[in-house]
């Protein structure tokens, strides 16, 4: 159809003085117009002038093209950032950002152009430009399917693609956003997108936080009057909702052609957008598995605005494009058992596998055999791959941890499918966001698992781990049920397996420092972690695993150790009592017990209850450990005592490596006689395990060369076998968290700072975020905390900084052993006594009547709220607790 309310009118500069906007950048070009033998006038944004008054040779072009109703306006920072980056000695790229026609600056065609004209005008436009490769392109909204376009016709310029929020394809069993939808409908179209700015003033409210009015009024420019929209409308007119849109078959060619990419490629994505969500980015991946990808958690659809996107592309040209030729190989994986060999290899045993303490039904707990479980395992894989499950599907696992949960949880590794798990412990608001960050392919969940999917609109085919009754089933869109997998997979046929560098499961972190963050292991990865844990503890075929923590309930079956999982709320670790580890202990006559620090506060406080059965179970334990947080020496003698004849162990590790150190009771006590030593230790690594520091700067930054020597304070990096491959859909952040590592080895920047003492043990010091950079040097805050958590009336404490960097004040924030009603200044005698016993100069002491504390680790303290907290109560504000 024809641009509604389009008239002829010319190219034309933008008005001077628009925020952000350098207009020597500006220009405007002729270009003939293929098969129509008349010129058109195109406003573009271009560096190439500046670029030869540097004196410098472009390393290659970024063709830039946005989508509807922006212009070149949204490419505005990274024509400044590029141009800067030449300016300062750096590569120097041209940065072409281009006005479609119909929009922007350039010139008012009133013709109809449908999709295909328009990948053929942004050619015409190159040919005229005389652009020679290498070429990128840039794209956002329908600009990204137009350069697409133009990347597929041209493949002997193109070296690379860079994507914002866009879409390629839309699911023929899908509607097409709602937004949309509006737009299209008959007496809309043109009032919502030409007669008024409505189309217009609605994307701009899309941004995160929003856009300020000069902003706006920048994008506003090109579209004051109907007579300058017509474009905004005729874009909206050639979505093509479906095959009988004369423009479905051209987004058909180019979806076709993205597929056949292998040009190194960039995907930097706002999920909160309403018009391009996760599923279009889902299927993006799919054309291009090879891309690398950042989602931008609470950005959406203007990305452009939302976040500093304008780095991430410049940093991605450097390590992608610039030197590709010199990165180092990905580190060589060993050879290992697969996780299910034990599976395999005792699937003719009676012997107990698994016990579910609290089953689906009855009273007595449910006791599975190896050989039943191996042959489940291989009747849901087999039913699995029927339902339509295949090797690398993401499969999103919303169970409680039982038999079921271990069950499909190896069926999936064994047919090579991607198990995500993210545990309700995160909320259901950081759930969903995991949930629907990974994007699954299938959710296999109990009932409110499947329930809370419903609800939310979660993607994937949903499969119950129980029958329901029809009209149950069709309210939670339930596909299939465990049985019924099971009867589908009744041949036990089985796939090739995985081999060891395919993903096997994306594990979401905590959120403690921030957002949850997908973490991927591989096959190879994860054997390696059940390998450490073998070597360090022992466990193996025989051992009997109690596990309050769920990642090593479900490494149970891979050390071929009967495992069971307590009778508690694994979403809520202080729900565990002491009656109920005995209760597991003497289910699987145990000698290793795993335990989240907060479940161990609960069972020590529970204690008295235990009976003399009881405590005579408990002795029989030989190992106990417990990590994800700090466990104090009398918190940890206390549990020892209820388990004497067990040596007891805190590892230390994250979801991104799970077992980096270890120290016992008794090396504890021992680092606890070292003067000076500062922080709180946390052993010496862990078999094949190496740890070194990057020491700080000046500034509190973690710039040195890693080291290895005593007494440095610095980053902690880890190496291991068993760290992770990277982060899910964060090319960014692990992109960070590789930086300053050996080349061609694995290392991962964990956050913490730290030092090793002259034994080799490692001592933590806090996080990085947390270190306080005062006028006299740098600050961790955990040596001072622990300082001041010795005064009698102090039960904890938080050391946080007021300030600007480089002159932040040091304030202690602390809890009393009697709890406080109302946060005060401490009391005079109070402040004395702990300026007293910490070592660095407090600018305050301030009492509250409870410190503030991460959602999923109790004893964690947020030390960034804290200090936000601190610095208002001592500016003056209201005296309220943090």
């Amino acid at each position: 159809m024809p641009a509604v309310g389009g008239t002829l009118a010319p190219a034309t500069l933008p008005p001077a003085g628009l925020d952000g906007l350098d207009p020597s950048f500006s220009r405007v070009v002729r270009v003939t117009e293929r098969g129509a033998s008349v010129d058109r006038g195109w406003h573009l944004l271009d560096n190439a002038d500046r670029l030869a008054e540097l004196g410098v040779e472009p390393v290659g072009t970024i063709l830039c093209v946005h989508g509807n109703p922006t212009w070149s306006y949204l490419w505005r920072r990274l024509v400044d950032a590029a141009t800067d980056a030449a300016a300062s000695g750096g590569d120097a790229w041209r940065v072409i950002a281009v006005d479609q026609l119909d929009m922007g600056f350039s010139e008012r065609t009133g013709t109809r152009r449908p999709l295909a004209r328009r990948v053929q005008d942004l050619g015409d436009l190159t040919n005229a430009l005389g652009l020679i490769g290498p070429v990128l392109t840039l794209g956002h909204d329908w600009g990204g399917v137009v350069s697409l376009g133009w990347a597929v016709d041209h493949p002997e310029l193109l070296t690379g693609v860079l994507l914002l929020n866009t879409a390629v394809h839309q699911p023929e069993n899908k509607p097409i956003p709602a937004p949309l939808r509006l737009a299209l409908q008959p007496g809309i179209l043109g009032r919502g997108t030409v007669l008024t700015p409505a189309f217009l003033e609605t994307t701009l409210s899309l941004a995160h936080p929003p856009l300020r009015s000069a902003v706006k009024d920048g994008y506003r420019a090109p579209y004051r009057g109907a007579e300058r929209r017509g474009g905004i409308g005729g874009f909206v007119a050639d979505i093509p909702v479906d095959a009988d849109h004369e423009s479905w078959d051209e987004l058909e060619r180019i979806a076709d052609g993205v597929s056949k990419l292998r040009v190194p490629a960039l995907m930097l994505w706002g999920p909160r957008d309403p018009i391009f969500s996760d599923r279009y980015l889902d299927d993006l991946i799919d054309r291009m598995p090879h891309a690398d990808v950042h989602r931008f958690e609470g950005a959406g659809h203007l990305l452009a605005e939302d976040v500093d996107y304008a780095s991430a592309v410049l940093t991605w040209l450097g390590d992608r494009i610039r030197t590709a030729e010199e990165l180092p190989a990905a580190p060589v994986e060993e050879e290992r058992a697969p996780l299910w060999h034990y599976l395999d290899e005792l699937q003719g045993s009676d012997d107990a596998a698994v016990i579910d303490m609290v089953p689906p039904s009855g009273d007595a707990p449910r006791v599975v055999s190896w050989k039943l479980l191996s042959k489940r395992v291989r009747q849901l894989a087999s039913g699995l791959g029927a339902a339509g499950v295949k090797k690398g599907d993401r499969v999103s696992l919303l169970i409680p941890p039982s038999a079921d949960l271990v069950a499909v949880l190896y069926a999936c590794l064994r047919i090579g499918a991607i198990v995500v798990v993210a545990d309700a412990g995160l909320g259901l608001g950081g759930l969903t966001r995991a949930v629907r960050g990974a994007c699954p392919d299938h959710v296999i969940g109990a009932t409110p698992g499947l329930s809370a999917a419903r609800a939310l609109g979660w993607p994937g085919q949903k499969i119950s781990t129980t029958t329901y009754p029809a009209p149950l089933r069709r309210a939670l869109g339930v596909s299939h049920s465990l049985a019924e997998l099971v009867a589908l997979g009744a041949d036990e046929r089985m796939p090739e397996p995985p081999a060891a560098v395919d993903t096997a499961a994306i594990l979401f972190t905590s959120g403690s420092t921030g957002p949850a963050k997908g973490v991927v292991y591989t096959h190879g990865q994860l054997s390696a972690v059940r390998d450490a844990l073998a070597a360090q503890y022992g466990v193996g075929v025989g051992t009997g695993l109690v596990a309050g923590f769920a990642p090593f309930a479900l490494l149970g079956p891979a050390l071929g150790a009967r495992s069971v999982t307590p009778d508690m709320d694994v979403t809520a670790p202080k729900t565990l009592t002491a009656t109920a580890v005995a209760a597991a202990v003497k289910a699987v006559d145990a000698t290793v017990v795993f335990l989240s620090p907060a479940a161990v506060a609960n069972v020590v406080a529970t204690s008295a209850a235990l009976t003399d059965d009881d405590r005579s179970a408990l002795d029989g334990v030989e190992q106990f450990l417990s990590a994800g947080a700090p466990v104090s020496e009398p918190l940890l003698a206390a549990i020892s005592a209820l388990m004497p004849s067990a040596t007891a162990h805190t590892p230390y590790g994250m979801t991104e490596g799970l077992l980096m150190t270890d120290i016992t009771l008794d090396g504890i006590r021992d680092a606890a006689t070292q003067d000076g030593a500062g922080g709180v230790c946390v052993g010496t690594p862990s078999g094949p395990t190496r740890v070194r520091i990057s020491p700080l700067d000046d500034n509190g930054h973690a710039t040195g060369e890693l080291t290895d020597a005593a007494s440095v304070t610095g980053e902690i990096l880890v190496s291991a076998p068993h760290v992770e491959d990277h982060y899910d859909r964060l090319w960014l952040t692990h992109r960070a968290s590789r930086l300053g590592g050996i080349p061609g080895e694995r290392w991962h920047r964990t956050g913490d700072v730290g030092h090793l003492d002259e034994v080799g043990r490692l001592w933590v010091e806090g996080r990085m975020p947390h270190v306080l950079v005062t006028a006299d040097g740098v600050v961790t805050p955990v040596q001072p905390e622990l300082q001041a958590q010795s005064v009698f009336e102090v039960a904890r404490a938080a050391i946080v900084g007021v300030g600007p960097r480089g002159l932040q004040q040091v304030v202690a924030v602390v809890e009393t052993t009697n709890p406080a009603r109302r946060v005060s200044l401490a009391s005079p005698e109070l402040a004395e006594a702990i300026r007293d016993a910490v070592d660095v100069p407090l600018a305050a002491v301030l009492v509250v009547p409870r410190l503030p504390t991460d959602i999923r680790h109790n004893s964690k303290i947020n030390r960034s709220a804290l200090s936000t907290w601190a610095d208002g109560i001592l500016s003056g504000g209201r005296m309220v607790a943090p």
